[in-house]
């Protein structure tokens, strides 16, 4: 499989030392408010107090360079259960923090618990990155620990073997890196002629194929209403799901027709998923209605009575 590689030059420069300069930078853009460490002290903390404390942090960076890791301690979490509903009992009850034809609308099933660390490494291998950089990732996602707050005190730690923690800002570029995979997948089989893809015509006639957008556990594939595209489909996720660890949620996934389409219910049964209709909500905008549809703002009203109704207690 091809994927897309750094060229010499992007190695080269990811793999030079930190400077003061970028490790300020950095931490000048977070959010000061968020994702206090274990010694209660937020990202604010850090920022108001950078002159102070920029030498111990520097030369954590230093030392993480020259070493390829740093105190296991640093990489820890905390996890605090929050009730998903009044009375909560079971563990399921809670939510733990750290969240054309046919329009395929696919749901990835906990996609930062469960993809495979191996597999990431892999891609990055396939893309070019260095072997210091991909020692750095290694280390950061392997030695992370896990503690649950019980009464605001921690019980013990444990670690995991799969999966990445929510919150941390690293991770995203990791996920979207892994997700690569399966874009470079539909595109191959778009280019080889088993699924179709949408086309589109822009300005001065410059035609467009348009097979798939993704963004995050929210993936739209665009195709024919053939049965043998869906075959095809089916394999890919199958080999995605495999190769990732990464698993298709067929219960939140439809197959929405685009017009009127016949068999749709076997094509669904080929996905093995359910049928939709449109219009659908992607990204939480309305997708397939008019765009002065008075119902496309229902759920805009519906967020704004929560938001009121809360500033009533």
């Amino acid at each position: 499989m091809h994927l897309n590689r750094l060229n010499s030059r992007e190695v080269e420069v990811l793999g030079l030392p930190f400077t003061e300069e970028e490790i300020y930078s950095a931490l000048m853009e977070m959010n000061g408010d968020k994702a206090p460490g274990s010694n209660g002290f937020t990202v604010a903390f850090w920022q108001a107090c950078w002159d102070f404390v920029k030498e111990e942090i520097v030369n954590l960076f230093k030392e993480f360079y020259d070493q390829r890791s740093f105190s296991k301690s640093l990489n820890t979490t905390f996890l605090v259960l929050i009730p998903k509903k009044g009375g909560a009992e079971d563990l399921g009850d809670f939510r733990p923090i750290s969240l054309l034809g046919l329009i395929c609308k696919l749901d990835i099933e906990k996609v930062y618990d469960n993809i495979n660390w191996n597999f990431l490494m892999k891609v990055l291998l396939k893309m070019g990155f260095g072997s210091r950089w991909m020692e750095w990732i290694w280390w950061c996602i392997s030695t992370a620990k896990f503690s649950v707050l019980v009464n605001g005190v921690p019980i013990g730690f444990f670690s995991n073997t799969k999966g990445l923690r929510q919150g941390d800002p690293l991770y995203p570029y990791l996920f979207v890196l892994g997700m690569e995979v399966l874009s470079t997948l539909i595109r191959r089989v778009v280019g080889g002629g088993f699924l179709s893809g949408y086309r589109l015509r822009g300005r001065g006639g410059v035609e467009m194929i348009v097979s798939h957008f993704l963004f995050v556990d929210d993936t739209i594939i665009f195709c024919e209403a053939r049965k043998e595209q869906l075959t095809t489909l089916s394999w890919i996720l199958a080999w995605f799901e495999a190769s990732s660890g990464l698993r298709i949620n067929l219960v939140k996934s439809v197959l929405i027709p685009v017009g009127e389409v016949e068999e749709i219910e076997e094509m669904a049964v080929e996905l093995e998923c359910r049928v939709g209709s449109l219009p659908t909500v992607y990204l939480g905008l309305p997708l397939g209605a008019h765009h002065k549809a008075i119902f496309m703002w229902d759920g805009v009203e519906e967020r704004m009575r929560r938001r009121l109704a809360q500033w009533k207690r």
